[in-house]
């Protein structure tokens, strides 16, 4: 059966443990948080829960956020919002998330991220969902692949509800930063007929925000000179979701189901970049750079008002979606003493870059060589301070006329598929204390395929745009917010469109990892007195078949790239098997104090990155070293965790906690690059007359370890006040040989993660702020240009206020990062390690200005 809970809470039928379950109706802040606790008390395995407040209510109306109150998870965020799980200091890579205990799809948008098992939260809308369960632990009757945990993310069903259940909800958000309003609209109906034996219910969310980041990047130009970066990224985020729920219950024992979950997220951006040299005029002149750090990036340089220099700006545009769609009919049959179920679906997400373009401007033009700099820019904390000329410019500054960049021009689309089927039976026993026995078998066959096409541009046509044509209107540049002309997106990508004579297939770039999966698991579930819990195993046998195109010398088509790649594509299989125990009991020290215990073993799967034959960069190129090649492995074994929990939780009073737990994992089979320099594999760049690369190949090596403790208190008053408050420790050592930075710590893992809810309510009035603060962390990404950087240490404050104008309708209001806090990254790696040097030597990065965000907004619930 799905390990989890139905409403509040799942427990074995026929035990004490049922018999004390409390059923909650579940409406408001403190009664949220009640139904969580309940569900942590009565669970086996160590669980967290999210419910939502009401219909349509999580606690945070981002998935993402309302995880992070959850004691041990943190979330990153990407694009102003949450995207990312990590729980206990683990790699997101290591969290696996499911749609009511099966795998969803999921992609991205941008055909520079990395190639990923994460699932995108961004897509989620909080309206559509019913309550989430974090499993920090492992279980034999979970799917396999969280060393982290597993988040379940529930969806609601329509029995379970009033019949004619209404919701429906309409917002406004407003940015601080992109001063734009944006609406948002939600909405559920679920039916029921007379006899409770037939239900519908349908949930749809839709939101069209445009979100505006800006700030300063720091990094080399292309001829590796200092240079300073003011930014800007414009993204128009339009998500629809629609979720919709049949049932059919002819009698008390029988039971069937249907689920169709779609999530559609737009995400066409404009980039806006300012190069600003910091070191001489684009190699001509006097330095201007007062002092270098040991990676030779210039920290404090001064450029004087008699010297000025010049300065290049360019503006991308890119045209991007992804969409997640899932499919699913189960069935469930409860007999004398066992219970059968069944399931079977289809999940499939697309994404990628539909097109880019970029046009890019310099001291070269008819105009824009007006624009120069002067002014001083000191490198030399965490953050970069630009003070001199305002560098802002109007649409009459640019140049006449523009070409668009014809190096771009590429599509990347990718897809993520998934089919699966499981069988789950329960039989009731009576072997002493072991009341219970579960078995059952799982199969999914799961499709990852990326290709690439560039455009070959026609030699005849005009390569030539003016400014009037490119631009409209005006938006923000870099973090003191200078006015640039605003770039027409649809007019950057259609003008560079026109030009094209058509797309060729990058043979180098296609990739396909096909895996067929098959587990199978046993679990008896044990209770006496004053103790309960399960123990079980889980064996999983994976085939994995990674396919693409071979360096064999063929000759090169439209493409200059596709030189040395094998017109045909060709395949190599490998597979993998494992035994995953896991026992998980706890014991009622006295009536209100539990002592929680659970051990076992869990595996994280190969990233795709990891298992594509090949992936290069910097071919064909005029710089010498450029060219590289990484050799992905479909034999490489999956990561493997053994691991344990100890926890103590005292429950009083009505619904509240103090709880303190101990857990430790050893996790094997770390995936690390072994690199050699200077190496022949046959593909000669024609440009440069050699077969000169650097060769990445993929292997098991090495191991690392995490221990810490979670201490957690909610405690709620009769005067309506409350306070929820929950530390976690994460101490964690990954092998620096894995990463490029040489760091040895995990992803995304912050060693001290805190939690501050305070709030207040009563029948009419509700207030919440929620002040969530996570110590510094490294951001691993979008390979060596973006690279690998640390994030400070990072706090923010959340307040909502409501009202409950009638018993039907409800005003709220959200104050998100009130204050502000900026996102600040910096290079943490030593001088002389792998990533380049602007990521080296603590040099200031990334600052990007911290945004407030104001929702208001009324629902109805009827």
């Amino acid at each position: 059966m799905s390990a989890g809970f139905t409403g509040t809470v799942y427990a074995a039928e026929k035990t004490k443990v049922q018999e004390d379950v409390e059923v909650i109706e579940v409406r408001g802040i403190r009664a949220s948080n009640k139904a969580n606790i309940n569900a942590k008390r009565f669970a086996v395995s160590v669980v967290d829960a999210v419910s939502a407040e009401d219909i349509g209510k999580l606690p945070d109306s981002d998935v993402g956020q309302a995880l992070a109150r959850v004691p041990g998870v943190t979330v990153g965020r990407a694009f102003g919002q949450g995207s990312s799980v990590s729980i206990r200091g683990t790699d997101p890579l290591m969290t696996l998330t499911t749609l009511n205990g099966q795998n969803v799809a999921s992609t991205g948008w941008y055909d520079q991220m990395n190639v990923d098992r994460s699932f995108n939260y961004s897509m989620l809308p909080a309206e559509i969902i019913g309550g989430m369960e974090v499993y920090k632990t492992t279980q034999a009757n979970l799917v396999e692949g969280g060393i982290g945990g597993t988040v379940i993310v529930k969806t609601r069903k329509p029995l379970d509800m009033d019949a004619n259940t209404i919701y429906g909800s309409v917002k406004a958000e407003y940015g601080s930063i992109s001063e734009e309003v944006a609406p948002e609209i939600s909405g559920m109906y679920s039916w029921k007929n007379d006899d409770e034996t037939f239900g519908i219910l349908v949930a749809g969310s839709y939101i069209d925000r445009e979100y505006l980041r800006v700030g300063t990047e720091a990094d080399l130009d292309w001829d590796s000179r200092s240079s300073v970066q003011p930014s800007s990224f414009l993204q128009e985020q339009e998500r629809t979701a629609l979720d919709a729920t049949l049932q059919f219950r002819p009698n008390d024992n029988l039971e069937f189901g249907a689920h169709i979950m779609l999530l559609e997220l737009g995400a066409d951006s404009i980039g806006a970049n300012m190069y600003i040299e910091t070191d001489t005029n684009w190699g001509e002149g006097p330095s201007a750079c007062q002092k270098f750090n040991a990676a030779g990036v210039c920290t404090l340089s001064v450029t004087p008002e008699s010297a000025t220099s010049n300065v290049f700006f360019q503006n991308w545009a890119r045209k991007g979606e992804m969409t997640s769609d899932t499919f699913e009919l189960n069935g469930k049959y409860m007999g004398d003493g066992f219970t059968i179920e069944a399931v079977a679906g289809h999940t499939k997400a697309e994404g990628g870059t539909q097109m880019s373009a970029n046009f890019g401007y310099g001291w070269w033009g008819d105009k824009f060589s007006q624009i120069q700099w002067a002014g001083t820019v000191d490198a030399q904390g965490k953050q970069v301070s630009i003070d001199g000329r305002d560098m802002g410019f109007t649409q009459e500054q640019l140049d006449s006329s523009v070409p668009t960049s014809t190096w771009t021009g590429i599509q990347g689309p990718n897809s993520d598929e998934e089919t699966y089927a499981q069988i789950d039976l329960d039989f009731d026993v009576d072997f002493g204390a072991i009341t219970k026995f579960e078995t059952g078998i799982r199969y999914t066959s799961h499709e990852f395929e990326k290709k690439q096409y560039n455009a070959i541009y026609n030699p005849d046509l005009e390569n030539d745009f003016s400014p009037e044509e490119l631009y409209s209107g005006t938006m923000k540049l870099g973090y003191d917010e200078w006015t640039i002309p605003k770039a027409n997106l649809d007019a950057m990508i259609n003008g560079t469109l026109s030009l094209v004579d058509k797309f060729a297939y990058s043979r180098s770039a296609y990739g396909k990892i096909e895996e067929d999966n098959l587990s199978l698991y046993g679990m008896f579930t044990f209770e006496g007195d004053g103790f309960r819990g399960n123990f079980g195993v889980r064996y999983i046998e994976t085939d994995v078949t990674s396919s693409g195109h071979v360096i064999d010398n063929s000759p090169a088509d439209d493409l200059a790239i596709n030189n040395g790649w094998s017109t045909s594509v060709q395949s190599v299989k490998d597979n993998y098997s494992d035994v995953l125990p896991s026992v998980n009991a706890v014991f009622d020290l006295q009536q209100d104090v539990i002592l929680r215990f659970s051990a076992g073993q869990a595996i994280t799967r190969p990233n795709y990155d990891n298992l594509f034959l090949s992936t290069s960069s910097g071919y064909p190129d005029d710089r010498v070293g450029n060219e590289e090649i990484t050799y992905g492995n479909p034999g490489l074994l999956p990561m493997k965790s053994s691991q344990a929990d100890l926890s103590l939780e005292y429950y009083y009073g009505d619904g509240n906690l103090v709880s303190a737990t101990y857990f430790v994992k050893d996790i094997s089979n770390f995936i690390v690059a072994t690199t050699d320099y200077n190496q022949q594999i046959g593909v000669q760049n024609t440009e440069l007359g050699k077969d000169d690369w650097t060769v990445n190949r993929y292997q098991n090596a090495g191991g690392g370890s995490i221990d810490g403790i979670e201490l957690q208190i909610n405690h709620a008053w009769d005067n309506g006040f409350g306070v929820n408050a929950n530390y976690t420790y994460a101490d964690g050592a990954a092998p620096a040989e894995v990463y490029t930075d040489s760091i040895g710590v995990f992803t995304e893992s912050s060693k001290h993660t805190t939690n501050l809810v305070g709030y207040w309510e009563n029948d009419l009035f509700s207030a919440r702020a929620a002040y969530n603060w996570r110590s510094e962390y490294m951001i691993r990404e979008y390979g060596k240009y973006y690279g690998n950087r640390m994030h400070d240490d990072f706090g923010t404050l959340d307040v909502t206020l409501g009202w409950n104008a009638t018993e039907n309708v409800a005003v709220r209001f959200e104050a998100i990062n009130l204050m502000g806090e900026d996102d600040v990254q910096y290079g943490a790696a030593d001088f002389g390690t792998s990533v380049k040097p602007a990521l080296q030597e603590d040099f200031p990065a990334w600052s990007f200005k911290g945004e407030t965000t104001y929702k208001l907004g009324v629902s109805f619930n009827f």
